[in-house]
């Protein structure tokens, strides 16, 4: 088997080789690379210790970091592109199942592979000496399989994020999780507490943003969505008895993924559109079920969620903005220009897109026909921007400096006038003329600003 390494990366451990030291790629590169997957980096394994390994490229002229020197990770830095290397090593005792309590290096590498999480992942390759695969990883790649190195209880009471790595895989190589594996997560899937909350939300997001979003199922499954975000167990068995439903609230959620772009504010947002539907059902006298206000409830959950989760407030702020909105619908090109102005341009075009996904997760009876009303917002609102129509204070015509010198005196009056004035001109895009609104305001009622 041959591997096609970076020509850098190559020479990277013919360095290491010529001053005595054994070098390999590792882990995800060379399990990527034999799938026919480009691999995001590449990661350098060796027996050389970590002081030897810089002492080598600084005499080269290298730029060197030791990044993780007490791991025995350094960080060496070659045109602008930086690779780890890594000495061979062993993991000491493990007593909160995030981290070992000391590292002892090896110079064997089986001893290092040993340690890794998956089979697929502990594999290594060299030029030289071909590929190293002392735990079958070519057997499971070829099986399509999910396998820990030896016992799976072991690997994961060592690091329990090990557990929603299996299922972040899974979801992303769609390969399946061996029946032990599965056993083991289930028997310590409480044991998921015990990593920090930025971890678990960095794996989570890998799974939701992969072409299987379906595997937030697997973490249901098997324990591990209790421990983070335990609001979606009420979803998945929440019905919907509607006639513009055929699905539970947690499948309608799941469909709506699937039907969006893989970027994390989308999915994050169909994730959470209707995470308050379960608290928010009522049941008429037809027996028809009504979620009456659960845009409002779900945004207030996923706020909840997300801070919870220590999301950034910049994805925050958009998710519960396209969230608020995601059951809203217009029509006429007034009530678009209203929308505009609360949600702006880039916010209304991801807001179509999460409305297409909901449509696409409901009823298909109905959707040709919904979606053929999406369409008509869009061909309004493109002929909105064309024309240039006003639905800001920005493009007002109007300015806080020209009300000033109509002899308005600054303050808060100021903004409550243009805000005035925007109202009109969104309701007639034709008095958007700075005659026209000065003329407004010259015959404002002064209690609309007093």
């Amino acid at each position: 088997m041959n591997i096609n390494i970076p020509s850098t990366v190559s020479n990277i451990i013919k360095i290491l080789e010529s001053h005595g030291f054994e070098a390999y790629v590792v882990g995800g590169c060379v399990r990527d690379s034999i799938l026919g997957r480009v691999p995001n980096d590449w990661d350098i394994t060796t027996d050389a210790l970590p002081e030897k390994v810089m002492e080598v490229f600084k005499d080269i002229g290298a730029t060197v970091v030791p990044t993780g020197i007490k791991h025995g990770t350094v960080t060496v830095i070659i045109n602008n592109d930086s690779y780890e290397i890594t000495t061979y090593r062993i993991d000491g005792e493990y007593k909160d199942s995030r981290r070992p309590e000391e590292v002892i290096f090896t110079s064997k590498l089986q001893e290092d592979l040993a340690r890794r999480d998956f089979t697929i992942n502990a594999m290594a390759f060299n030029p030289k000496e071909g590929l190293k695969d002392y735990f079958n990883g070519i057997d499971d790649l070829k099986e399509r399989k999910i396998k820990t190195v030896r016992n799976p209880m072991d690997r994961f009471e060592e690091d329990a994020l090990r557990m929603l790595r299996a299922i972040r895989f899974s979801a992303q190589l769609t390969f399946d999780i061996e029946e032990e594996t599965i056993e083991a997560i289930k028997k310590l899937s409480s044991n998921i507490k015990n990593i920090s909350v930025e971890r678990i939300r960095e794996e989570f997001n890998k799974i939701i943003l992969s072409d299987n979003p379906r595997s937030i199922y697997d973490l249901y499954e098997y324990g591990l969505l209790e421990n983070f975000l335990p609001e979606f167990q009420f979803a998945i068995n929440t019905k919907q008895n509607n006639p513009h439903h055929i699905y539970t609230v947690g499948e309608h959620i799941i469909k709506s993924m699937e039907n969006i772009d893989k970027e994390l504010i989308l999915r994050l947002t169909m994730l959470l559109h209707d995470i308050g539907k379960p608290k928010t059902i009522t049941t008429d006298e037809n027996g028809i079920d009504h979620f009456y206000n659960h845009p409002l409830v779900s945004k207030d959950m996923a706020e909840d969620i997300l801070r919870r989760m220590k999301y950034d407030n910049n994805t925050i702020a958009k998710v519960l903005l396209l969230v608020q909105y995601h059951d809203q619908r217009v029509n006429s090109k007034k009530s678009i220009r209203k929308l505009l102005s609360k949600v702006e341009e880039e916010n209304f075009n991801d807001l179509i897109k999460v409305w297409i996904a909901d449509i696409k997760a409901q009823n298909p009876k109905f959707i040709e026909e919904k979606i053929d009303a999406i369409n008509s917002i869009k061909d309004k609102l493109k002929e909105i921007i064309e024309s240039n129509q006003c639905f800001s204070l920005k493009d007002l015509a109007i300015s806080g400096k020209d009300l000033i010198k109509l002899g308005i005196k600054p303050g808060k009056e100021i903004g409550m006038i243009l805000n005035k004035l925007l109202e009109e001109v969104i309701e007639s895009p034709d008095k958007n003329e700075k005659e026209k609104l000065i003329e407004i305001v010259m015959n404002m009622d002064n209690s609309i600003y007093s």
